[in-house]
């Protein structure tokens, strides 16, 4: 799977652009739309974009996890040695494993408070645009169908801009909506 991002000048070309993606096989689930006016959109029957798809909650939530869980099952592991030796066995496994719950959850509610404030890579790049009145497409297509898509759109609409995340902006931008 490969996400484009089209970059669009206003309301009625990324209107356009919807139905020419939607008769393309594209569903309303591979589409999603950012702009200033998100009503308008919803009001022309075009799928806006949320905060999975404009930050990085969801790769922050999975950060938060892998590192949370760990942390949490060393944590317990002190807290262990810190009580003394109290416990059986099973309580042991139950103190480590319930830290390591606990370390995972909050890994998660940390890194997505953090997330959320992380925009994707195209939603920084393009923000000035969008500010002005531009709208950013986010369209997930197979790989073997992005040169058509690409094709199709840019022969109609030849003032759009299309682009995608580079391995280059991978590497020095943490935000990838999901």
């Amino acid at each position: 799977m490969q996400r484009l991002y089209f970059l669009s000048p206003d309301l009625d070309t990324t209107v356009n652009i919807a139905h020419e993606l939607s008769d393309l096989g594209l569903t309303s689930k591979e589409v999603h739309v950012t702009g200033r006016n998100w009503l308008k959109l919803k009001e022309r029957g075009v799928n806006s974009a949320t905060l999975l798809q404009t930050s990085d909650v969801g790769h922050a939530a999975v950060r938060g996890l892998l590192f949370g869980v760990p942390l949490g099952c060393a944590l317990g592991v002190v807290a262990y040695y810190v009580l003394g030796e109290g416990f059986t066995n099973m309580g042991i496994a139950a103190l480590i494993v319930g830290m390591g719950i606990f370390g995972g959850l909050f890994g998660v509610w940390t890194s997505t408070m953090v997330g959320v404030s992380v925009h994707d890579v195209k939603v920084d790049k393009y923000e000035d645009e969008i500010e002005h009145g531009a709208y950013l497409m986010m369209v997930d297509v197979a790989n073997e169908r992005e040169s058509s898509i690409y094709s199709v759109i840019h022969r109609h609409h030849p003032e759009v801009i299309i682009d995608k995340v580079t391995p280059e902006e991978r590497k020095h931008h943490c935000g990838t909506g999901v």
